[in-house]
Formats: structure tokens, C-alpha cells, sequence
């Protein structure tokens, strides 16, 4: 009985704990995650690369922004009205940030193996 009791409770935690994580929806064309902001990204900046440029970083809103001034120092990328800037650094630092957990974590230096190049 006791197993059994077990068993729901469990069953019932793993439940609400998959309710409550809520998927995000992604755009299968790009990969971009599908909420406010996302058309202004995705028409902006897919005109100079790929959307996976997007996905495979992440940043805070100042990395984001620091990210943006480089494209436009070095890249050509025209200069955007505050708006439309405000619009992307909040949908980019909110969809790519860096408290997203992607991956695994990086490993410690005791799990790795020796270094046959070092002396």
C-alpha cells in the first residue's frame, strides 16, 4: 500500500511539475522562439544571416546591445529607429539569455584528462 501511495504521489508531482514548465513555441523556419518581438527580429536581422546566429547565442541586454553596435560599427547594419532597438533587445534578452540552460554544463578541471601538451 505504502509503494502503491508512493507511486501517485510521484505520478502526481511529475504531472503538475510538466503543467507547469510551459513550452515554448518555435518558428519552423527559423528556430526562433515564437513570442512579442519576433517578426521584427526575424524581418530585420534574417536579412544579413541566418536566424541560427541567433539561437546559438546568448546574452543579456547589454550583450545584445553590444552585439547590435558591432554589426553596425563593422557590418554595415543600418541604424535602428529606439523603437524598433527597444523591441529586439527586449525580445532577444528575453528569449536568449544566458540564465537558458542549454547544453550540458561545462566540466570541472579535475574530470578532465591530462593535457598531453602541457609540461
Amino acid at each position: 500500500m505504502k509503494r502503491f501511495l508512493l507511486t501517485i504521489a510521484l505520478m502526481l508531482s511529475l504531472g503538475a511539475s510538466y503543467l507547469g514548465a510551459a513550452e515554448k513555441e518555435i518558428d519552423s523556419k527559423t528556430g526562433l522562439i515564437i513570442a512579442p518581438g519576433f517578426e521584427e527580429v526575424k524581418t530585420t536581422c534574417t536579412v544579413c544571416h541566418s536566424a541560427k546566429f541567433i539561437t546559438a547565442q546568448r546574452g543579456d541586454r547589454q550583450t545584445w546591445l553590444s552585439i547590435i553596435r558591432w554589426m553596425q560599427d563593422t557590418q554595415g547594419l543600418w541604424e535602428f529607429s529606439p523603437k524598433l532597438e527597444d523591441t529586439i533587445l527586449d525580445y532577444l534578452s528575453k528569449n536568449y539569455s544566458p540564465e537558458e540552460e542549454t547544453g550540458r554544463a561545462n566540466l570541472n578541471s579535475s574530470d578532465m584528462p591530462p593535457n598531453p601538451y602541457e609540461k
